[in-house]
Order: structure tokens, then C-alpha cells, then sequence
């Protein structure tokens, strides 16, 4: 891993120099029968596209793929051998292989998406919220909108004796951190982690917890929370029974934000070197498919996503975000071509930067207890997110004509430039993780 990106490719370009007319000759899979797990949402779809349009098959991989209860099971159930790989939340293999929570080793060569999730509230937060929030020439809401909006009516709610209660999918979720990072920016404090205390509720404005993301819209509706950070299509679900009102996307938040990733065990990559390529070229492809001519295919991916063995809502549901739209309020649908990206921007390449940025959340809210060096985030970054790997794969791709060399970012080094194309204008840079922490109001310093 101490090799630079460049390097590697060096190493490979003389391999492809002898290589024959297709590398899938090549590929002498170690296993070709393997089981992959998957939570209902709509950001699982490289895994369906691949299996559906024979990408995994066209590898020597015959593919059995399995949803699961919920995310502790699915990590668990990739760790004991159970599945052989998984859909997975940014945030799992890293912090399995930190030890938080379950300890193992967990490794990614594959970004699945960009964006895709929403912060919802219930119809009564949202009345609340609206008189707080300025209206636009057509008297519609002004986006993105900010928490500040929201905290007038989580005082209220303290002033009548109420905790203000919010769900999120997993403490190590990407939608912790952006339901996080989205309530400290409007001045609320999310609450904070300790070693003895794992609620995340030390000193809490708003009160988080786990709630499975299938039963998101049912839990708000039976009143047991306020509101919810959820991916899709489970914001769609409240604003089709017209229970709640979607606020604001991680794309608003964090325009172009990483989501989740494909999550295999080390021991595995190791033991299976040609089968974890293989895997890696078949959602390569499936990427592609679902991104390529504009989002030409995303009508047929909602249709094979709308079927009960992947996602299992109505179609209409899962369009309304998947192809280039977000509706908010009833009959407030906005323009968001870009809420789901699944090739586009580099979607698909495990960037260190994106690993260190989740590791910052963690370090933020006190999932990591002690302070660490900068070096100490690059180093776990590099154990986790596998860019060698991936860029191998694709490189076989180009060969075999499926995929265009201009895709892929060959001369990184695995840190995306610098931004502040956050909610709020917070500058992040991949290269300097303390400073980064070091930058907010709210949350834990370096030190």
C-alpha cells in the first residue's frame, strides 16, 4: 500500500503490454459461486444491474444476492463467511477495522454512489418549521433549507417538556454523519459518543437513534420520532402517504458526497485475487450502465429495483428521486439530476479522501475517543479503500473495449482536490484531517 497510484500503474501498463486478446481468459476465478448481501434501497442497484444483465456471469461469477434485516446483521454475516461480500455503509470497514463495534478487517475496491439520501420530518415539525424559512417569487420554499430553521422548534419542544427525537440507520451510518453535520451547521448540537456512554447523546440537542430504514416513514407516522435521514426511497415513501415533508439532500449538503461502498473481508481479497477483479469489473460495468447517455437506463432500472427481491416499492416511488428529480413537499419537484450518480465524477473510485472524511465524523462525535496524528487517518484509509485494485479492473475493462480509458482518474493519488461545497462553506481537504476537525463550532478538537 505504500506504493504510489502511479507506480502501479506503471507495473501494469507492462503486464497489458503482453496481455492476450481478452483478460477474462485470463481470470482463472479462485470461487465461482458467491452469495452478496444488500439492505433495501435504491443505491444496491450495481448489484441488481449486475445480476440482471449478466455482468457477473459474463466474469465466471454465478451471484446469489440476499437482503438483509439490517446493517449489524449484513457486516456481521460478511465477517463470519456467511456472504462473501456486501452492499455496505462508507462508515463499516472503516470503523470494523479500527474496532469500533465489531473488529475485523474490512476492505472496499468499489464506490457504489454518489448522494442518494434525504432529511425527512414529520408534517407537524415541517408546519413548525415553515414559518422560519423564506419563500421564493412563487411562495415555495427557499433551498437548501438549514437546520436553523429547525431549532426554534426543537426549543419549543424543550420548553414543553418534549424530546425532540430523530432516526438514522447505523451509528456508523453516512446518514448520522450528515444528519450530524446538517444539524451543527443550523447551531444544534447532535449529541456526542463516549467509551462508556455508545448512545451518541451526551449533551444532545436533538436526540439520534437506529431505526431500520424500511421502517423509517411507519416509525415517524406512529409519532416515536420527529423526523429521519434516510437513503431512497424511503424520503419518497412519507411524501407519497403524505406523512412528512423531505427537507433538504446529502446532495445539498454535500454536493457529490460519497455513500456506500462494496465491502469484502481482507482474508478474502487475499485468498481470491482474481475473483475480487472479477467482481470489481462486473460493477464497473453495471455503473456505467446505469449513468451512461444521460440517464437513459434509469427507467429500466427502477422497473428491475421496484421488483420484491431488491427494493420491493412501487415504482413510481423510486423514480421520483432515481431519474433526475426530487419532490419535497406534494407537488414540489425539483430539478436534482445529479441526487443519484453512480459512474459520473468518478463515482465509483475508492478515494482515500472520502475514507478520511468519514474518519473525521467519527473522531467529531467521539467515536474515536483519542486524538490521532494526521498520519494515523492516512494509514487506515489506505488499509481500507483499495484504489490499486479497482484501477486494475478497469484497466482489464478498457482492454476487453467495455469501458473508455477516459473514465477512470489514472494520475490520481488517491485524494480528491480540496472543497467547501458543503451546507456550509467548511473547507475540507483529505490531506490535513486535523485541521479539518479543527475548523468547526461544534464537535471534539484534534486534541
Amino acid at each position: 500500500m505504500k506504493k504510489t497510484l502511479s507506480a502501479v500503474l506503471a507495473a501494469n501498463t507492462l503486464l497489458f503490454a503482453t496481455a492476450p486478446a481478452t483478460w477474462a481468459e485470463m481470470l482463472d476465478v479462485e470461487i465461482d459461486e458467491l452469495t452478496f448481501g444488500f439492505i433495501k434501497l435504491t443505491d444496491m442497484a450495481p448489484l441488481a444491474v449486475a445480476y440482471e444483465l449478466g455482468y457477473f456471469e459474463d466474469e465466471g461469477l454465478y451471484v446469489t444476492l440476499e437482503p438483509q434485516a439490517n446493517w449489524k446483521v449484513l457486516l456481521d454475516r460478511v465477517i463470519d463467511g456467511q456472504l462473501h461480500g456486501a452492499h455496505m455503509l462508507a462508515g463499516q470497514p472503516l470503523a470494523a477495522t479500527i474496532g469500533y463495534g465489531t473488529k475485523a478487517h474490512i476492505v472496499t475496491p468499489f464506490s457504489m454512489d454518489l448522494n442518494g439520501n434525504g432529511i425527512t420530518v414529520s408534517n407537524e415539525v415541517w408546519d413548525s418549521m415553515r414559518a422560519h424559512i423564506p419563500s421564493d417569487e412563487n411562495g415555495l420554499p427557499v433551498h437548501p433549507i438549514s437546520a436553523s430553521a429547525l431549532a426554534p422548534v426543537v426549543e419549543e419542544y424543550a420548553d414543553e417538556g418534549r424530546q425532540f427525537n430523530m432516526g438514522m440507520v447505523f451509528p456508523v451510518s453516512t446518514h448520522n454523519y450528515e444528519l450530524r453535520y446538517w444539524l451543527a451547521a443550523g447551531g444544534l448540537n447532535p449529541g456526542y459518543y463516549s467509551r462508556e456512554n455508545t448512545s451518541g447523546q451526551i449533551d444532545a440537542d436533538v436526540l439520534l437513534s437506529v431505526t431500520p430504514p424500511p421502517q423509517m416513514p411507519s416509525t415517524m407516522e406512529a409519532g416515536t420520532i420527529d423526523g429521519y435521514c434516510v437513503g431512497e426511497p424511503w424520503n419518497q415513501q412519507a411524501v407519497f402517504k403524505g406523512i412528512g415533508v423531505p427537507v433538504i439532500t446529502d446532495y445539498q449538503i454535500w454536493k457529490n458526497n460519497p455513500e456506500k461502498v462494496f465491502g469484502l473481508t481482507y482474508e478474502f481479497t487475499q485468498e481470491n485475487p482474481n475473483t475480487t477483479l472479477a467482481i470489481t469489473k462486473a460493477l464497473i460495468r453495471a455503473a456505467i450502465w446505469l449513468d451512461e447517455n444521460d440517464n437513459a437506463n434509469r427507467e429500466e432500472a427502477v422497473e428491475i429495483l421496484s421488483r420484491s427481491e431488491y427494493v420491493g416499492a412501487d415504482a413510481d416511488v423510486i423514480a421520483a428521486s432515481m431519474t433526475g428529480t426530487f419532490e419535497f413537499e406534494k407537488g414540489d419537484v425539483r430539478e436534482i439530476p445529479d441526487f443519484n450518480v453512480f459512474f459520473r465524477y468518478n463515482a465509483t473510485f475508492p478515494f482515500y479522501s472520502d475514507a478520511i472524511w468519514y474518519l473525521t465524523q467519527m473522531r467529531r462525535w467521539g467515536q474515536i475517543s483519542e486524538a490521532q496524528p494526521d498520519s494515523w487517518y492516512h494509514e487506515v484509509a489506505a488499509s481500507v479503500y483499495l484504489p490499486e485494485t479497482y484501477l486494475t479492473a478497469a484497466q482489464m475493462l478498457v482492454d476487453e473495449g467495455l469501458a473508455d480509458a477516459a473514465d477512470f482518474p489514472w494520475e490520481s493519488d488517491g485524494y480528491k482536490p480540496a472543497t467547501d461545497e458543503f451546507i456550509d462553506g467548511v473547507a475540507y481537504d483529505g490531506h490535513a484531517p486535523n485541521a479539518y476537525i479543527d475548523s468547526f463550532e461544534i464537535g471534539l478538537k484534534s486534541e
